[in-house]
């Protein structure tokens, strides 16, 4: 391995902590990473899609993309379904060598595993791992009636050599990409060759702000403006819009630039319907009139002649219109014009005040809104203010820590803050993956209230985070990993099993402080979660089975197992 992609891999395995782990080891999750990435701009843990090891069928690593969400769990589908009303999804394969060169054998080997992994009845002996992301797998195509257009299908076969584009080699790949495209179930099959200036390129590209060039011919300048370093109205072509929202692939919508993570993308209700019936029609090339268009916020913008470079920047209003557009791409072209409002400033208060003013324009429920904004600008505050080793980082904005050296298992996404805070504290951990629509319509009410203390986020995040350690490390077997939830609500109980108190309370805040003084103390928090797998050993008869494990019947086993009554929700 040269010393470049060494010094990455090293950089890499500090951060997510699997210095520990054989190099091969490593370099599967490098390489996953790395290539994950280029189709999904949010924070994930490569330990999730890293499958290789015994019956691995030739894949080092899985990565199943649904809707724009990073899909571990096969609940997740169905989920995802019934909230946006329709499955789109992107399957990633990686095969990951330490070696100098490309072998056509293994070309083969590992376009023969992707193909038999789609295959109804297997002919290869699957590992846990390989099962798991082919129930995921049946799943999205269990879903074929509400399915936009058929998934596609991205392979990449990694090594630490050049990629030449060898005769050979290509033939081998070209005849792996004609045997999947026979099974006529993707719309798109890309089988990628990476050498270590691609892999080099691909991690560093996860380093490096978004940068986007764009020609903006068709403005006008805004004049000066506190807080503002330059801005600018106008509009631009679709051709320029593609470009600026699509992800390095060119096949997917760039999740990190949108800022509103709590609303996203709303799904096909009646205002983006009617965005739909717009451009379906022969009314398209008045849409530019029709629109309110979008409004970028970016941190630098340099601008030569009609050339506008955008470093590091967000769409911070018009994401439901950028999805609806992004949908119909293929039927586009640039008698489609999109009104932009392109805005230059390092001042977060303008930034803040320029999405209150543009988002409150939208259905957005005000609750969510400034659930959005201030509460989890306070947690990001509050989760850092803890001194080292306890720190965690929560992510108001996908991607916000890419560039910083902080070790990213410490990052907290909000489905994750918001899944481990109602297990801990609402008592619903049967509810973090088959309802979690029901959770996220609590936000700004029993969730991220405005008076809330930040204490039981911490407490409870920070409970994810130790459990997530303890399986990284593999100290806890993995077949606990259905009852995740349930494992974090019976250690808060094993501390503290009365009735809580109310969110906003002092008495809250000590409670949650003093769960959070037991986690702290690694030794004892360890045990704790020992303990509590015998607690879930006893309330599911050790029926670890998903479909068992996650229920209210579960739920209310837990709680009674303390004295307390049991939930109807």
């Amino acid at each position: 391995m040269d010393k470049i992609t060494s010094a990455l891999l090293d950089q890499f395995s500090r951060e997510y902590e699997i210095e520990k782990l054989k190099e091969s080891v490593r370099f599967e999750h490098f390489a996953g990473f790395a290539t994950i990435r280029r189709h999904y701009s949010r924070s994930f843990d490569p330990c999730d899609v890293v499958t290789g090891s015994g019956g691995d069928t030739g894949i080092d690593v899985i990565a199943i993309i649904v809707n724009n969400v990073l899909v571990t769990d096969v609940d997740t589908v169905a989920s995802l379904a019934d909230q946006n009303g329709y499955v789109e999804a992107v399957f990633i394969f990686v095969q990951a060598e330490r070696s100098d060169n490309f072998d056509g054998s293994k070309i083969g080997d590992f376009g023969t595993g992707v193909r038999d992994f789609f295959s109804d009845k297997p002919k290869q002996k699957r590992n846990q791992k390989i099962k798991d992301a082919a129930e995921i797998m049946s799943a999205v195509y269990n879903h074929v009636g509400l399915f936009r257009r058929r998934p596609s299908c991205a392979l990449y076969y990694v090594t630490t050599g050049t990629w030449k584009g060898d005769g050979n080699l290509t033939a081998r790949r070209d005849v792996v990409v004609d045997d999947l495209q026979k099974t006529k179930i993707f719309d798109e099959i890309e089988f990628s060759c990476f050498g270590s200036d691609e892999i080099q390129r691909a991690y560093n590209q996860t380093k490096n702000p978004i940068v986007r060039e764009i020609l903006f011919s068709n403005r006008t300048d805004v004049p000066e403006t506190p807080g503002v370093t330059q801005a600018f109205l106008g509009f631009i072509p679709f051709s320029a819009f593609l470009k600026l929202v699509s992800d390095e692939s060119g096949s997917e919508i760039l999740g990190s630039i949108f800022y509103d993570n709590v609303r996203d993308w709303q799904e096909y209700n009646p205002v983006n319907k009617e965005i739909r019936a717009t451009l379906e029609s022969d009314d398209r090339s008045r849409f530019v009139l029709m629109n309110n268009g979008i409004t970028v916020i970016a941190r630098s913008i340099t601008a030569v002649n009609q050339r506008f470079t955008l470093e590091d920047f967000q769409i911070v209003n018009g994401c439901q219109t950028s999805h609806v557009i992004f949908d119909q791409r293929d039927s586009l072209d640039d008698t489609v014009c999109i009104p932009l409002r392109l805005i230059e400033t390092k001042d977060e208060a303008v930034t803040e005040a320029i999405i209150h003013a543009t988002n409150n324009q939208t259905a957005l429920k005000p609750e969510q809104l400034y659930a959005l904004l201030n509460f989890s600008k306070k947690l990001e505050a509050f989760y850092q203010a803890y001194e080292e080793p306890y720190q965690l980082y929560y992510e108001r904005r996908d991607g916000q820590y890419d560039r910083q050296t902080v070790e990213k298992t410490r990052i907290i996404t909000p489905a994750n803050t918001i899944r481990s805070f109602a297990a801990v504290f609402l008592n619903e951990p049967h509810r973090t993956t088959r309802d979690f629509k029901a959770l996220r319509s609590k936000v700004g009410n029993e969730i991220f209230g405005d008076n809330h203390r930040l204490e039981p986020y911490y407490a409870s995040s920070y409970a994810w985070y130790r459990l997530d350690f303890l399986w990284r490390n593999l100290h806890i077997p993995n077949e606990y990993k259905p009852a995740r939830y349930h494992i974090l609500l019976a250690v808060r109980l094993m501390i503290d099993p009365a009735p809580l108190s109310r969110m906003n309370s002092h008495e809250m805040e000590r409670r949650a402080n003093k769960f959070i003084s037991l986690l702290h103390d690694s030794e004892n928090a360890d045990q704790l979660f020992r303990e509590a797998l015998g607690l879930i050993d006893e309330i599911t008869d050790g029926n670890l089975d998903r479909d068992h494990v996650r229920t209210l019947p579960v739920t209310n086993a837990l709680l009674n197992k303390f004295g307390l009554e049991g939930t109807s929700a």
